[in-house]
């Protein structure tokens, strides 16, 4: 997404209740642990339902650049990987565009490698802070050549013979934790994550399921202590399926609660525990969610969703969910506009530094819109109305967030007055399809006139 191409503005408006069953894109997180690990892993990976957004193919090219064999085959993605250890220098940089994930992630892989790689990304993800995944890499032996603070662009090189390091992450990330794992995959000996809040734990589920030898012990404390074996063989794996992304199917399910005579199943959604924050929080709420067919794919839960409209009861969220549901704020704040009484939304922090500073920019659409809320330094409070009665109306400022578009589009289809995103071009980034599904369920998005 390059900020000298024209924004494409888009506007939504209440159109009628929402019907049908619906898939959403697969996982973002797992997607991209599906390139790397398939692109390290010695044999054929084969993936099915990847999430086919820039900023998984910028992972799966970086991957390409680094040695590995990347097919799109019919509906799936074969990957032929190096093996552990065996990554080649790249000819050229890494460009990850958007993707904050994928440029982390792939710092930790390539940050013991005995060679320098090149980071490079788009204006937003310039911005965001890389210091919290290098810290732990210099401790290692990495070197860092970056801009002040950490940013991008910047290059890093690995030692001769990297450290196993014990590291205690000193906030609640996976992206860290991840890294510093990935790190430790060409590091001798043991490398240790301690992580005294858990997050989401895809990176040791699929390390697992790739062949890494990884344990995972939680003390009398509840810290977990992730204990990974480096330089240890990795094999592909012939049938990975990426489960839906819970964080996308956020969209629909809200839509859906906030919309009258709505009615929408969603299909395969991850059911990882680390991620059903928004759902147990709408549950609280009293949204009428029912979860079916449960079953297990790629060693993750998975279940459909059935989601009604439902007359939704302000709650206090609790501020340990926080990290399992982050991402999900934006839209649980539109919910909460539409919840009696008023939502108390606290642990924020971690919202100032995402694609935008997520938390300013949701304030900012809700005043737009005429919704009655407050903004601390990590805290929000939305006053809901359950009718939505002079909702509407406003243009909201994206910053270039996929997440801020899709939610304040959400708003609009349960408002009288359409709501209008400044641009919609960077939903492509995580949710392609996010315009023809909600439309295929009956939503009206248009593009307003120039």
């Amino acid at each position: 997404m390059h900020a000298t191409a024209t924004p494409r503005p888009i506007s939504a408006r209440k159109a009628g209740g929402l019907t049908g069953r619906t898939t959403v894109p697969g996982d973002k997180s797992i997607s991209h642990r599906a390139f790397l690990f398939g692109g390290i892993a010695a044999g054929t990976t084969r993936i099915t339902g990847l999430l086919e957004g820039e900023d998984v193919i910028a992972t799966g090219n970086a991957m390409r650049a680094m040695g590995a064999l990347i097919a799109k085959e019919g509906d799936a993605f074969v990957v032929h990987g190096v093996g552990n250890g065996c990554l080649l220098e790249p000819e050229g940089v890494l460009d990850f565009g958007n993707a904050g994930t994928g440029a982390r992630l792939t710092m930790g892989l390539v940050g013991t490698y005995d060679f320098a790689t090149t980071f490079v990304g788009d204006a937003s993800l310039s911005k965001r802070p890389m210091g919290r995944v290098l810290d732990p890499l210099r401790l290692m032996g990495t070197q860092v050549v970056a801009r002040s603070g950490d940013r991008l662009p910047l290059s890093i090189r690995g030692s001769r013979v990297a450290a196993p390091i014990e590291y205690r992450v000193p906030m609640a990330s996976a992206q860290v934790k991840s890294a510093v794992l990935l790190a430790g995959l060409n590091a001798p000996g043991i490398t240790t994550v301690v992580e005294p809040v858990m997050t989401r734990d895809h990176t040791e589920k699929m390390l697992q399921g790739f062949g890494a030898t990884i344990a995972v012990e939680t003390d009398a404390a509840g810290v977990r202590h992730i204990r990974l074996e480096g330089q240890g063989p990795l094999t592909g794996v012939t049938d990975f399926v990426v489960p839906g992304d819970p964080s996308s199917a956020g969209f629909p399910i809200v839509a859906a609660l906030i919309v009258p005579g709505s009615d929408v199943t969603i299909e395969n959604v991850l059911m990882n525990p680390t991620r059903t924050g928004l759902i147990e929080t709408l549950v609280d709420m009293g949204a009428a969610i029912e979860i079916v067919n449960r079953r297990v794919a790629g060693g993750e839960d998975v279940a459909d969703l059935n989601v009604r409209h439902s007359e939704l009861t302000a709650i206090e969220v609790p501020e340990a969910r926080a990290p399992s549901m982050i991402d999900e704020y934006p839209v649980l704040a539109i919910a909460a506009a539409f919840a009696k009484g008023t939502t108390v939304m606290r642990g924020l922090d971690e919202l100032r530094v995402k694609e935008s500073d997520r938390l300013a920019a949701v304030a900012a659409g809700l005043a737009a819109n005429g919704i009655v809320h407050e903004e601390g330094a990590d805290w929000l409070t939305v006053t809901g109305d359950p009718e939505g009665r002079n909702y509407g109306g406003g243009t909201v400022a994206t910053h270039l967030d996929h997440r801020i578009a899709m939610s304040f589009l959400v708003l609009g289809m349960a408002c009288e007055k359409s709501v209008t995103v400044d641009d919609g071009r960077m939903i492509a980034t995580s949710f392609p399809e996010f315009e023809a599904m909600m439309t295929g369920l009956g939503a009206q998005i248009e593009t307003p006139e120039a």
